[in-house]
């Protein structure tokens, strides 16, 4: 499948650069099949059923960008370095904390050097390959996690903080309200529009809750750069579904209730975690790629945000909606002035059966 398929043209001032205020102000599109409507956040538990049961992800961002410097080697100065956590790599004992990083300039800096982020924290780089790296850092889990809350900042999507710096917001509007488990260097961005009123008002229409865990890793931001979708490597993150969630979820389809995922990090999990049976129990990696054609298992509804041209992300909506549906859908909201992405609006997709 052509890459190209995928591609539309999204003016630059679509890219929503900061939040909806509050959170539930947020613009919605509803789509059904070839119907489309102009909708908000606040209308969702209108447009759901009770018995209907909303599948959220508790993933919880970390500060996973960090500022420091190379020690001086021998004749050399210090280097100023920039480090985005982006995947934790497990280790057997406490006195290993690893994380896979993107570093910039990562040219500047080769195995055996020393970073230092602050008084408490530094990084030995073990290896580097491109613009990743490995690196081991010198404090236990605990005392990691203390040191990374003091040094680290919001790790803003690249398309953002090419625009703006960061700000002492960031890190509490980069987060749900439900965030639980952490281990996110990056937002599951649907679930932004949640506020603690919205979630009440579903309670009340008898619209039930679950929570499962994937941990987004900066992998989602990375462009599909090949030409064929046959030939992209999708990243892989790590997912979690318990046995009485799977459970729950389960029997919310056998009494008659639709599945909506929040986000396509639950959809991509749960459809992970599916078979003939229905959702299982799940603590893995997975690195599902859907594209048109898929045969969905699991979400009967997504809540998502709008996604970047030739995005995987974009692939996945056309799998779930239709890519014609979706192609005008998209057209529709650029041309009303939707915003774009992370912090933009959202559209509620009715799977194309």
């Amino acid at each position: 499948m052509r890459v190209d398929d995928f591609d539309f043209h999204l003016p630059e001032e679509r890219i929503a650069l900061e939040p909806a205020s509050p959170r539930d102000a947020a613009r919605m599109l509803h789509i059904r099949g070839d119907a489309r409507t102009d909708a908000a956040i606040r209308d969702l538990p209108d447009l759901l059923n009770p018995g209907d049961l909303l599948v959220l992800n508790d993933t919880k961002v970390i500060p996973a960008q960090l500022f420091g410097s190379r020690q001086a080697r021998s004749g050399g100065g210090d280097v100023a370095i920039d480090v985005t956590l982006h995947k934790f790599v497990e280790q057997p004992t406490r006195d290993l904390i690893r994380w896979r990083a993107f570093v910039r300039p990562a040219k500047r800096v080769r195995p055996g050097d020393v970073i230092d982020f602050g008084p408490i924290l530094h990084a030995k780089v073990e290896t580097r390959d491109g613009a990743e790296c490995l690196l081991r850092f010198d404090r236990e889990r605990g005392e990691f996690d203390a040191a990374l809350a003091e040094y680290g900042v919001a790790p803003l999507p690249p398309y953002i903080a090419r625009k703006r710096a960061a700000n002492a917001g960031d890190l509490d509007d980069y987060q749900t309200v439900y965030a639980k488990e952490s281990g996110s260097v990056a937002a599951p961005t649907a679930g932004l529009h949640f506020t603690g009123e919205l979630l009440a008002l579903l309670r009340e229409r008898g619209i039930g809750f679950e929570t499962i865990t994937l941990h987004v890793g900066a992998g989602t931001f990375l462009p599909v750069s090949v030409d064929d979708t046959k030939d992209h490597v999708m990243h892989s993150e790590w997912g979690e579904i318990t046995e009485e969630q799977a459970a729950r979820i389960n029997r919310t389809r056998e009494n008659g209730g639709r599945i909506v995922a929040v986000g396509t990090t639950s959809l991509r999990l749960l459809e992970s975690a599916s078979d003939e049976n229905g959702v299982r129990p799940f603590a893995q990696e997975t690195d599902i790629f859907i594209t048109p054609g898929y045969k969905f298992e699991t979400a009967d509804i997504l809540l998502t945000n709008f996604h970047l041209p030739r995005s995987t992300l974009f692939m996945l909506v056309c799998a779930f909606a239709g890519t014609d549906a979706m192609k005008a859908a998209y057209a529709h909201a650029i041309e009303n002035n939707y915003r774009f992405y992370s912090y933009g609006d959202a559209c509620l997709l009715e799977r194309l059966k």
